[in-house]
């Protein structure tokens, strides 16, 4: 009878989300802190590097070169991110369209992906304004470093849009190859650092490089800049759920193991996992 009844079944939900928020909230503020990290460093980087009283920028006057130092910057970021002990555990989404992705593959319960969502924008936010506290605003806020909001270029809103799509879909796939590889599971951090590398270094330009509704409104909540926020919202989940179709159309639902970037590391996994399983069935 209660299976029927919409006020007991609103009741189980709420109770199910409020037993994951007892024993799985260390997980939820490292997903804060990973975003949070990768914002103030976002931030430092672009304010070192493009800030045009910056010692850097006076001695690399090439914006090209620049991106290119941003890129390797923040992929060597996102890599030490994944190998930190917090994203060891937590898994290192820090991007609400990779753990929608997830949650459409089964590999997360809809209340951690709620509480994992809720958190990487609480740290997204909290990082750019801890960024504004250590720069000053008057540095962060200089159109050369701009919150590091993320804003279509010249070519457009229609090509930004397609730009979000096909990198975030690039990023995904090649995720979801390398960390159900077992041989290669353990360097997912290096695939996706170069892909942010390389995003960064070419496709900015077009998009400004986000891939991370979370990490757009980061920068766009305390800068006031809401220019085509739309698009970091709608073109990162698009292009990575076409790339979770892709992956399960040629290699199907049991070739998903779980949805650590990392995994062999001794933390423990809160997820709909089967990589220990699969381990196991090759030996």
């Amino acid at each position: 009878m209660d299976a029927h009844n919409p006020t007991s079944a609103a009741k189980n939900k709420l109770a199910a989300y409020l037993v994951a928020a007892k024993h799985h909230w260390p997980e939820y503020l490292m997903e804060a802190a990973e975003l949070g990290i990768f914002m103030v460093s976002a931030c430092l980087f672009v304010a070192l590097i493009e800030y045009p009283s910056s010692p850097v920028h006076t001695l690399v006057t090439d914006a090209f070169m620049r991106r290119i130092l941003i890129g390797l910057a923040m992929g060597l970021t996102a890599i030490l991110i994944v190998y930190s002990p917090l994203g060891k555990q937590s898994g290192a989404h820090f991007n609400p369209a990779v753990t929608l992705t997830f949650l459409r593959l089964g590999k997360i319960a809809p209340w951690d992906a709620f509480f994992y969502i809720l958190a990487q924008f609480i740290g997204a936010v909290l990082g750019v304004k801890l960024a504004s506290i250590v720069l000053g605003k008057m540095l962060i806020a200089n159109p050369s470093v701009n919150y590091v909001a993320t804003m279509p270029g010249r070519a457009g809103i229609g090509n930004a849009f397609i730009a979000e799509v096909v990198i975030s879909f690039g990023l995904m796939l090649t995720v979801l190859i390398v960390s159900n590889t077992k041989r290669l599971n353990q360097y997912t951090a290096f695939f996706a650092g170069a892909l942010v590398a390389t995003y960064i270094t070419f496709e900015a330009p077009i998009s400004g490089m986000s891939m991370n509704p979370a990490r757009s409104f980061g920068s766009a909540f305390p800068a006031h800049i809401w220019t085509s926020l739309w698009i970091y919202f709608a073109a990162p989940p698009i292009g990575m759920l076409i790339a979770a179709e892709v992956y399960l159309r040629f290699k199907g639902a049991s070739a998903i193991l779980c949805c650590k970037l990392h995994h062999e590391n001794g933390k423990r996994c809160i997820f709909h996992c089967r990589y220990d399983e699969a381990s196991q069935q090759k030996e």
